[in-house]
């Protein structure tokens, strides 16, 4: 999920959940699409109150990949008033600055897709912290946890073949461009990009 849209689930966060019945269409609409587990529905399920649920779910999603915000929109059909209050919001919320990372780097270096000499650089470079930036990028929990059986004892490993997946699943949308937003989105510093690119 991009930056911009978790900042408007965090800065709407105690209207959502007021409002948003998550016992309705939005949980099974949400699993559907695959932007929740079952494991996860029935964890939302498991809380107490409507308030502590939608609250759960408000957790869960920014770690679901970019097409999370959309999908969240798309499964408030009964409450278009919420819709209509988040798709505002995201208007106004400005893009965050990119930094000077893309304004010294040519867009076709951009939106170029990395290759494998430096997917392993940039593996190096994020070590351990690498799972929320590819949960970022889109790949799902089940992704990582086949990087790590298939790397039980090797990291570097892992991260490689995480940032493969990513980029055989996304395709042409597989960018450095993209890989910065990620990077940004779990506040890692997207100079490691820098480094990748020299």
């Amino acid at each position: 999920m991009e930056a911009r849209d978790k900042q408007v689930l965090r800065s709407l966060r105690l209207e959502l959940g007021a409002e948003v019945l998550v016992e309705g269409l939005v949980l099974q609409y949400l699993y559907q699409e695959g932007i929740l587990t079952e494991n996860h529905v029935q964890e939302i399920k498991a809380q107490a109150t409507g308030i502590r649920k939608t609250m759960l779910l408000l957790d869960i999603l920014p770690s679901r990949g970019p097409k999370a915000f959309d999908a969240f929109l798309d499964s408030l059909q009964e409450f278009p008033w919420v819709r209509e209050k988040l798709e505002k919001a995201r208007e106004e919320v400005t893009e965050l600055p990119t930094g000077d990372l893309v304004a010294g780097i040519p867009s076709h270096i951009l939106n170029s897709a990395p290759s494998d000499r430096q997917i392993n650089q940039l593996a190096l470079k994020l070590g351990a912290d690498w799972e929320p930036v590819v949960l970022s990028l889109g790949l799902s929990h089940t992704d990582i946890y086949r990087c790590k059986a298939n790397h039980p004892h090797n990291v570097q490993s892992q991260v490689v073949e995480a940032l493969v997946r990513w980029r055989q699943r996304y395709g042409k949308q597989a960018t450095f461009l993209s890989l910065q937003k990620g990077l940004q989105a779990v506040e890692v510093d997207p100079s490691v990009l820098q480094h990748v690119l020299e």
